[in-house]
């Protein structure tokens, strides 16, 4: 992570010193800015991180992780042969990947950060990003979402004739994201291994059967959203935390208390991802003040226009990598916008980007800082990778 955050801060620098005083008080002020909201933002995850730290602390003691661990366990051995069948890791990654799945969004965050401090207990080099650990990250930034809500909101809020429009090419691109995620993920682990190589670690092998279903079950629950998507939206997050309550209730399991428990853990999870938020955020602030990205990726758009993907388009690949919030008010901005609006080509594309992507260097800095990583090997090149399918599938799809 060295060189990433060096550089953005370099690179930030030395184009605002070549444009002269203006911009580089308009750096100072991005600077500034940058390093303050990563504050207010992680005590906003505290909120997030204690409710479902919480909830997962009674799914798990009430064997619910145990049981979605089974479900998706066909899948999960294939793609984790080195983490043990019955390691509660695979709990833990089905709930993040069941939510990411489902678009709840901030809900997924903390039982991917759960899970990502997990695999760091199998970790044969604590602090050097596993393979295990890369792929989960890889999974998470392909960002696959079956039904994105936030942005059938928007459009809909915009007046969009079908703000479900987005879904089916929201789903395709995300699943090529996944796809080349994977294969990156496999492919570059052998260009950066770890420091002392180690024996091969026996793998476990998960019968073809099991895998088949399971793969069913997701596009039986991918056809069931796309039909009805936005009339079961609303009832996903509520139904989520309420469900695994009364299962909790149902099975015997105290459940206010063991909330609590879970809950606590919210706290010293957002506290110790503060640090890494500083820098990323302060990072990424400078290179939008300095007005780098603009300058870059203006005249590239241009170039690229052609090819179905216009400057408003690359500027959302971009700058979705980069800042959520920034990402989803350029798209806001966009759909507000008469020369764009939801109805055009370029604001469906616009929705499908922001839709099929992640904000890779966010979560690099928090699943990565909450289990105490300082070596990210090949884990932002994959995300890159990843997010670069997503623009070319979406762009593909959506002309």
């Amino acid at each position: 992570m060295n060189p990433v955050f060096v550089g953005l801060v370099v690179v930030s620098f030395v184009f605002a010193a070549f444009r002269g005083e203006a911009a580089m008080q308009a750096l100072s002020a991005g600077l500034v800015e940058g390093a303050g909201a990563a504050v207010p933002l992680a005590f906003s995850l505290i909120g997030i991180m204690a409710l479902f730290l919480g909830v997962m602390k009674v799914a798990e003691a009430a064997g619910l992780l145990d049981g979605l661990a089974r479900l998706l366990r066909p899948v999960l051995i294939r793609l984790f042969p080195e983490i043990p069948a019955d390691d509660p890791a695979h709990g833990a990654m089905s709930l993040n990947l069941a939510a990411n799945l489902l678009g709840l969004g901030n809900a997924a965050t903390p039982f991917g950060v759960r899970a990502m401090q997990l695999l760091e207990r199998r970790n044969p080099h604590p602090g050097i990003a596993s393979n295990a650990e890369v792929l989960f990250l890889a999974l998470n930034t392909a960002g696959v979402t079956l039904l994105p809500a936030k942005v059938i909101a928007l459009r809909a809020a915009s007046g969009a004739s079908d703000p479900a429009a987005v879904v089916g090419p929201t789903l395709a691109a995300s699943l090529t994201a996944l796809v080349v995620a994977v294969l990156a993920a496999r492919l570059l682990q052998r260009l950066f291994p770890p420091p002392i190589p180690l024996p091969p670690l026996p793998q476990t092998k998960a019968p073809l059967a099991p895998l088949l279903l399971s793969l069913a079950g997701l596009v039986g629950l991918a056809v069931l959203l796309l039909r009805w998507g936005s009339v079961i939206g609303p009832w996903l997050l509520p139904s989520l935390v309420t469900g695994i309550l009364l299962y909790g209730a149902v099975r015997r399991v105290p459940v206010y208390e063991t909330f609590v428990a879970g809950a606590r853990g919210g706290f010293a999870v957002a506290i110790r991802i503060l640090p890494y938020l500083v820098a990323i955020l302060a990072a990424i602030a400078m290179l939008r003040a300095s007005g780098a990205l603009e300058a870059l990726l203006t005249p590239l758009g241009q170039l690229t226009a052609p090819l179905g993907l216009p400057a408003e388009a690359l500027m959302m690949a971009v700058l979705r990598t980069l800042s959520g919030s920034g990402s989803y008010g350029l798209l806001a901005d966009a759909m507000n916008n008469p020369a764009i609006g939801p109805n055009s080509a370029v604001g469906t594309l616009l929705g499908t980007l922001y839709g099929s992507t992640e904000t890779t260097f966010y979560v690099l800095a928090v699943y990565f800082g909450a289990a105490g990583l300082r070596r990210i090997r090949h884990a932002l090149a994959v995300g890159l990778i990843a997010d670069g399918a997503a623009l070319a599938a979406a762009v593909l799809i959506c002309r």
